[in-house]
């Protein structure tokens, strides 16, 4: 059985591929499938969430990213931010503690020693807001 964090991991896998080839993300998870990954349905939402609200994420990032710009993040790191706005604003399911740690837990675990604090004062703006 795979846990949320793993299906989270998967889908921030899925879209940094993503974005890093430029590839639409919904061939990216289609050729994982094909590929013959197991892919949870929590992982498949999370994917479809991002692509469908891409537009209101990346918006929601620029008026709380103090500085930053979408494009100037570090490619995992806005990964990992549109990962946790879709919980946050898209996934009653998830409460916005979990959102948060679980994104800041990646951050720490995959990306640049500063990027655990980037990523966490993003995402507390984003849900105080």
């Amino acid at each position: 059985m795979t846990t949320r964090r793993e299906a989270r991991r998967a889908a921030i896998d899925i879209l940094y591929q993503a974005d890093v080839t430029g590839e639409d993300p919904s061939v990216t998870l289609a050729a994982w499938r094909e590929a013959g990954r197991a892919l949870t349905p929590f992982t498949r939402d999370l994917v479809e969430g991002v692509v469908d609200h891409a537009a209101a994420i990346d918006l929601l990032l620029e008026e709380h990213a103090h500085g930053w710009t979408v494009a100037r993040m570090a490619t995992l790191d806005r990964t990992i931010l549109r990962v946790a706005v879709e919980e946050l604003r898209y996934r009653a399911d998830v409460p916005d503690a979990v959102a948060i740690s679980e994104a800041v837990e990646s951050a720490s675990e995959l990306s640049a020693d500063e990027s655990k604090a980037f990523v966490n004062g993003i995402l507390g703006r984003i849900a105080q807001a």
